[in-house]
Parts: structure tokens; sequence; C-alpha cells
């Protein structure tokens, strides 16, 4: 991939650094919330003594800034199958805070219109809408494409590339190549990052659409239609033939960008068999929650509902909390889940009577009647669902 540089670069960023600036980048990550990184210094401790903020601020402006190795945490997707993800400590979020701050204005208006990750004012809803308007269009043929390991193999030179091409500030670019280089702390053990932007870090969504809107543009210019959240994507075309042809030109723009495609998990299949977006089963003739998603909901109740806990209010408190989550997200306008709730529900009181009384028994469905239940307080997700679609 060439980059070609800009003749007017923006200069003077670490000039913008200010205490408001450091305020509001704190703000943003205290309501993002979070664990304690390598420090051990949680947001209500760095909250305590906010004259980290004026330190923290004069050492961004000076370049001493060094920031702290990331802690390395692993995020179950499926049973048997962990996502590294990569924590910063907290002074290190609101570094990284405020350098997205500085460069998101950048490279925001480059953006194409069909890339809805991680962006203000679009949302994994918008995404999946668009699909839905290509499908209505007539593109009902469907290239779904994954791309191997994305956050941990994007070259660091590509990156900063891209950055310098648009950003004259050196300061902020040897900043965000700080980052990138932090290193991570897996085991006892300091491990280099050498490649790759780490998933947990505040910049890194930013820094992947960055990468990938060469990605969108090439798309365009080519003629074919998609929808982008971060490195989540589909191409919508009308015959078979153009999906493989976006698969060839994918791939050798990916190649471009020293990237690859998940072979195991891009495929070309037809809008009326059904795809998988953004944790949704979507087709002809309806959108879902995907199987996937199910038995993750699923799993955060099994963990929640164990049979050697005690049913007490708080064990409601949480899975009320887990079930406004996923009906927040799955209840949206084109989705039809009101079934697929009222099952899980079915299953979720199914879970409570055998917490309760610690075996699996027909006879308990009369021992513990679904108003005794709703009594403790416990959310319907078919209930919530009717009540989200109302406002």
């Amino acid at each position: 991939m060439k980059i070609v540089p800009k003749k007017f670069k923006v200069h003077s960023l670490t000039g913008r650094i200010t205490r408001e600036l450091m305020r509001q980048a704190f703000k943003a990550v205290k309501k993002n919330r979070g664990a304690a990184g390598l420090d051990k210094v949680s947001i209500q401790m760095f909250e305590r003594n906010l004259e980290h903020l004026d330190a923290l601020m004069r050492g961004l402006k000076s370049g001493s800034y060094q920031p702290i190795p990331l802690k390395r945490v692993f995020l179950e997707k499926a049973p048997g199958k962990f996502r590294p993800l990569g924590i910063p400590a907290v002074r290190c979020r609101v570094a990284q805070e405020v350098a997205r701050r500085l460069i998101n204005q950048i490279f925001e208006r480059q953006f194409h219109d069909d890339s809805y990750g991680y962006r203000s004012g679009r949302s994994c809803h918008k995404a999946i809408a668009q699909v839905l308007k290509c499908a209505r269009q007539g593109y009902r043929v469907v290239l779904e494409a994954d791309i191997k390991g994305f956050f941990d193999n994007i070259p660091h030179k590509l990156i900063m590339n891209l950055l310098a091409a648009e950003i004259a500030d050196g300061n902020i670019l040897r900043l965000i190549e700080k980052f990138l280089k932090s290193g991570v702390m897996e085991d006892g053990v300091l491990k280099p990052t050498k490649i790759g932007t780490p998933q947990g870090g505040v910049i890194s969504p930013l820094l992947a659409n960055i990468v990938l809107n060469y990605l969108d543009w090439q798309l365009q210019l080519h003629g074919f239609r998609f929808s982008r959240f971060a490195d989540d994507f589909v191409v919508m075309c009308k015959t078979r033939r153009q999906a493989e042809e976006a698969l060839v030109l994918v791939k050798r723009i990916l190649q471009d960008l020293e990237l690859e495609l998940s072979p195991e998990k891009t495929k070309i299949t037809r809008f009326v068999d059904g795809i998988e977006f953004l944790g949704f089963f979507i087709s002809s003739r309806s959108a879902r929650m995907r199987a996937k998603s199910e038995e993750k909901f699923k799993n955060k109740i099994r963990e929640i509902t164990k049979r050697s806990h005690n049913l007490d209010a708080e064990v409601i408190v949480k899975i009320n909390r887990v079930i406004r989550g996923t009906v927040n997200y799955f209840c949206a306008p084109f989705a039809k889940t009101l079934k697929q709730f009222s099952r899980l529900d079915e299953w979720i009181r199914k879970r409570i009577r055998c917490m309760k009384y610690e075996r699996i028994s027909r006879a308990d469905n009369r021992r513990m009647k679904n108003k005794y239940i709703d009594r403790l307080g416990l959310l319907s997700c078919r209930d919530l669902c009717l009540a989200v679609k109302e406002r």
C-alpha cells in the first residue's frame, strides 16, 4: 500500500492539551469503567487525587510520559476459546483518550459513511440497517468476511505511516508509538509488543478504523456495497460472481495492509439462507439473536445461578443486569425476538427453581410459581422487549 504524504498536515496538536481536555478525558475513562491496570490503581483511587492529571499533562506536553505495560487478561469467547485483552493502567487510558480526542477530529471527516464501528452517532443497529437496506435493493448474495487476528496483527509501521501522512506533530506521533510498543505483562513476564494494537486499549478502535478506511474506499471505488463495524464486515452483491470478485479484491487489499482473511470464517452465502453479523442471525425472513449469542447469554446466567449459591436479592440484581443489557441490544426495531425471549424467560425461571431446590423437577413449578418469582423482582425478557419497542 502506497501512502502519499499530504501537502498540508496538522501541526501543534501538543498545544491543544489543556486541563479541560485532561478532565474530559478522565470523565470518559470513568464513564467506561474498567479494571485497574498493572499498577493496581483503580479509577476510584485515581479520582481521589486528581493532581495526577496535572502531572500527566506535563508529561504528555513535554514528551517525557512513559506508558505502563499492559496487563494481560483473557476473555472467554466460547468454551475453551479465549480472546487476549491488554488492560492499560488508568493513567494510560486517560493519556490514550487525550490522544484519541486530538486525532479523531482529523480522521473522522475522512471515514466512509458505511463504516459504523466506534464512531459518534453510529451503532451496530445502523450497520445492520445498512445490510437490510442493501438486501431490499436486490443485493442478496453476501460475502461474510473475517480478518484473521486483526487487532493483534496490524503492522505498527502501517499505523504510523497513516498517521504521519496527516499529522506533523512529532510529539503526538511518538506518544502513539509508545502506546503501541508499551509491552504486555503475562504470567509475570514482560513481553514486547512488536505488532498489533491491543484489544482493550482506548485508542485501538480509532487506529483500526484508520487502517481499514483504505479498504472501505477501495470497495466503493470498485462499485461494491458493504457495511463495516470495526473488523467485522459484509459485502453485499447481486450475483455470486460479483461476490467472488469482491472476495478476490478484499484479499488483495488486505495483502497490501499485511493482513489476511480467516479462511474458515469467510464465506459467500445467500441472504435468504441467512448471515451472521454483529451478534444477529439475519435473513430475508427475520433478524434474531444468533445461536452463539444466545448461548453466551445463557452462560452468563448459568454463572450467576449455580445451585451451590444461595438465591437472594443480589442474585436477582445480577440476573436483571444481564437481561437488561441483552434485551436492550437485541430488541432492535428490525428484530423479531419475542418468541426467543419467551423461551429464555422459561429457561431462566427453570434455573431459579433449580437454584432454590437444588434439583430439576417439574413438581417445583407448582411449589415456586411464576408470580412468586415475579415478586422477587426478576425481569421478563419478553416484557422488557415490548417496553423497549414502545419507546
